[in-house]
């Protein structure tokens, strides 16, 4: 596996993925994977709501209290583990974007929606008592539609789904954001995109600036106004982010996995890398360790 830690799909966890679909209450999700308190990556989209229960959960590296009432969502590709105390209990619903892409007439549908950013502060919300009982209905309606045979039950799981995230949205705070994307909105998004595609062979803004069609001094601006910083702040935090991932896997050395991010030799990604995060590759492993 090229990220060095495991990767799991709807398949592995189901034992089939018929319908790229996956529904269960979290209590019982648990006891039969046991093993997924250790990092590891999601192929699927993934969201959890807790009903009870404590601890903490990490998302690339960010760390959050469990609490009752509160949802995460997870998009392909991005690094979490566990860390429950006392019983605990919920629901989660794993599943692919073809699950709504073949449904939908918009397939940026999940893209647009503000707690699928991949952003992890984006994606961990509290929900207030007034759509907690709402969403808590809802969850438990698509465990029981998955649960059936019914012909339409997957029909009946998206609209279910679609209504659990439009009350979502509606809370996070971003919600308040125009619904239609400014050309600078899109423009964003596509080098957001075309980051995931190419951090690890492309690292200067005027790669992703000529693929855009716009100057580099646009692409920064743009950064610049919109997240408050630069465009190749941006381009290098995806980097450090896949190294930081890839460093928690003790099978791989450092040089590995510089090797796979580009970096022609093992001193200029260790350079690299404490530039941005403030120590070493190994000083973080060590830290990741202990």
């Amino acid at each position: 596996m090229i990220s060095g830690y495991p990767i799991y799909d709807i398949c592995t966890l189901s034992g089939h993925q018929e319908h790229d679909l996956l529904a269960d209450r979290f209590a019982g999700y648990l006891k039969k994977h046991d093993k997924l308190h250790f990092p590891h990556k999601h192929s699927f989209y993934h969201l959890v709501y807790f009903t009870k229960g404590g601890g903490t959960h990490v998302i690339d590296f960010e760390t959050y209290d469990v609490k009752p009432g509160q949802i995460y969502f997870m998009v392909p590709g991005q690094v979490h583990s566990w860390f429950f105390e006392g019983e605990i209990d919920g629901y989660i619903i794993n599943f692919s974007q073809a699950f709504f892409t073949s449904y939908l007439l918009r397939p940026d549908y999940l893209e647009q929606l503000p707690f699928l950013s991949g952003n992890p502060d984006d994606a961990v919300l509290q929900l207030t008592p007034q759509t907690k009982s709402t969403v808590e209905a809802l969850f438990e309606n698509v465990v029981n539609e998955g649960a059936g045979t019914d012909r339409y039950r997957f029909d009946m799981i998206r609209t279910a789904m679609i209504r659990i995230f439009t009350l979502v949205a509606r809370e996070h705070k971003k919600h308040a954001e125009a619904a239609t994307p400014t050309y600078n909105k899109t423009l964003l998004a596509n080098f957001k995109r075309l980051i995931e595609q190419h951090y690890n062979m492309l690292k200067l803004p005027k790669d992703y600036a000529a693929m855009l069609y716009i100057t580099p001094n646009h692409l920064n601006a743009l950064c610049n106004d919109m997240l408050g910083i630069s465009a190749g702040e941006v381009i290098r935090n995806r980097v450090v982010l896949e190294a930081k991932r890839m460093l928690i896997n003790p099978k791989l050395t450092v040089a590995d996995i510089g090797g796979r991010l580009g970096f022609a030799d093992n001193s200029y990604f260790t350079r690299f890398f404490k530039k941005q995060a403030g120590l070493t590759p190994e000083e973080f492993r060590k830290n990741f360790k202990n």
